[in-house]
């Protein structure tokens, strides 16, 4: 069976991994036919990625086909085709008994901290998976990527017609405009990148300022005099999650999705001045993904637009490093997996 590995930073190798011989009664077997890449998988390439370890099969952003279920299984079966949440947890600590299981002390993320998609089966608890609502699997690979801005917008607390601000127009700023404009909130997006910015306005007509060092004042044009309520810094790099605090207006909120390794600063003076709150937002709750699936299948969030590049799972060791540069123009690469014909006999556990 063939799977990509990350072996250090800067190293993909395609290699022979054994198939999954056995299946638990609470398992399933899944093929992925989409897995999305995103700055998660590109920064563990880079070797920048927080709580990520070597080696490692990347691929959280995962459309399935189920191959085989095991004998307490009952919401899926064999041929359906399933978003999966990368994000196991525990179900004991303290956080998960608190219902935030996102935070869970012994999470185990695929791709991350455990083995994720980038091969040709695997096997996964069978609570990971949910009703695909019959979309395909370009749509379900990105749920995951959707449900990163719904719980920001969720967490944030945001409301409608409030001014907010987007920090980054990747995916992950792309989808929490959209979560965020179904609340009815007015979002104004923010980058360096002149190109994302024009894929920002063309894929959601939302306002936008080139961020070139100095925005307070376009920022206030846009808002009659008063700086965003509500800002969220998708971008992950620290010195744009420091540069934040200085956009958000009195007794607002910055709300940090992206993460970076090591500490960050911020001016204490500030933070008092305004008495800004602010909130990390990480991964999202299954307990949201019934909603946020069904937001995906009528049409309120959809990401298709974004996707702009593929390549089959072979191709990944020589093409990923071209995708990964800041130059490569790619909006959401998605790796293709087809049917491999592979055995599915395996052991009871």
């Amino acid at each position: 069976m063939k799977a990509v590995i990350l072996t250090e930073p800067g190293t993909l190798d395609l290699v022979d991994v054994p198939a999954p011989d056995r299946l638990g009664p609470d398992d399933v077997l899944v093929a992925p036919r989409r897995v999305g890449l995103c700055g998660t998988d590109y920064h563990a390439f880079a070797g920048r990625q927080n709580f990520f370890t070597y080696p490692r099969i990347l691929g959280h952003e995962i459309a399935v086909e189920v191959l085989a279920v095991g004998d307490e299984v009952t919401h899926v079966g064999v041929g359906d085709q399933c978003p999966v949440l990368p994000y196991v947890d525990c179900g004991t600590c303290s956080a998960c008994i608190r219902g935030r299981t996102n935070c869970c002390e012994r999470i185990d993320v695929l791709g991350v901290t455990t083995d994720g998609a980038l091969r040709e089966q695997f096997v996964v608890p069978a609570r990971t998976l949910f009703d695909g609502r019959g979309l395909g699997v370009d749509a379900l690979a990105l749920v995951e990527t959707l449900g990163i801005g719904l719980h920001a917008v969720e967490r944030s607390g945001v409301e409608r017609d409030e001014y907010a601000l987007i920090v980054g127009a990747g995916p992950i700023g792309l989808a929490i405009a959209q979560s965020a404009r179904v609340r009815g909130t007015r979002i104004v997006m923010t980058d360096n990148n002149p190109a994302r910015l024009d894929a920002a306005k063309a894929l959601l007509s939302v306002e936008t300022v080139l961020n070139d060092g100095d925005i307070d004042d376009p920022l206030r044009d846009l808002g009659s005099g008063e700086l965003p309520t509500t800002v969220f810094e998708a971008t992950g790099n620290a010195l744009s999650m420091q540069a934040a605090a200085h956009f958000v207006n009195a007794t607002g909120s910055l709300v940090l999705v992206g993460h970076t390794a090591g500490p960050l600063t911020f001016d204490n003076p500030l933070l008092h001045r305004r008495e800004m709150t602010i909130l990390a937002s990480r991964n999202a709750l299954a307990t949201e993904w019934p909603t946020l699936i069904d937001a995906v299948a009528d049409g309120q969030l959809d990401a298709l637009p974004w996707i702009n590049r593929r390549m089959a799972l072979d191709e990944v060791p020589a093409d990923f490093a071209g995708w990964a540069s800041p130059d490569s123009g790619v909006l959401k690469g998605v790796v293709e997996i087809g049917d491999t014909g592979l055995s599915t006999d395996w052991d009871e556990r």
